[in-house]
């Protein structure tokens, strides 16, 4: 039974994504592709190129292509560089990956930086919890100390 609720939930929520991708909008489509001459994307570009692109990708949703065709298309004529989001495939993982991986190096760096700054803060409070000095040491330091000023 569970089952059958976990099946549902899946196919509710991956229906969406499945119809963007039988009958994207011109307006989805243009705001994950990018102009080639002012690298912005499509949505906010008035270039004439992006103008052109914007016609194209018009013309290929009423022919009934696919989101992943209409992109392939232009992928074809302009580069991987057309892809607001960079693919989650081959080389452009680093894409993805160097920020988490930044990420995680700059956790671990405060974490121990953290670390340090409260273990050096508790032997601070260990060397004030001292016994007192003996007043002949006491006597030698305060004239060591006299002396320096």
């Amino acid at each position: 039974m569970k089952l059958l609720g976990v099946l549902v939930v899946a196919l509710v929520l991956a229906s969406p994504g499945f119809a963007s991708e039988q009958n994207p909008t011109a307006a989805e489509l243009e705001s994950e592709l990018v102009c080639p001459i002012c690298d912005s994307t499509l949505d906010t570009s008035n270039a004439e190129i992006a103008r052109r692109m914007k016609a194209f990708i018009r013309v290929r949703i009423a022919a009934g292509d696919t989101k992943s065709a209409i992109k392939a298309k232009l992928v074809e004529q302009f580069g991987q560089g057309v892809l607001a989001v960079p693919p989650r495939q081959g080389f452009d993982w680093l894409a993805w990956l160097l920020p988490l991986a930044g990420v995680g190096v700059a956790v671990v760096v405060v974490g121990s930086l953290a670390w340090g700054w409260s273990h050096s803060r508790s032997e601070a409070n260990e060397l004030r919890d001292a016994p007192p000095l003996d007043p002949g040491t006491e006597r030698r330091l305060d004239y060591e100390l006299d002396r320096f000023e």
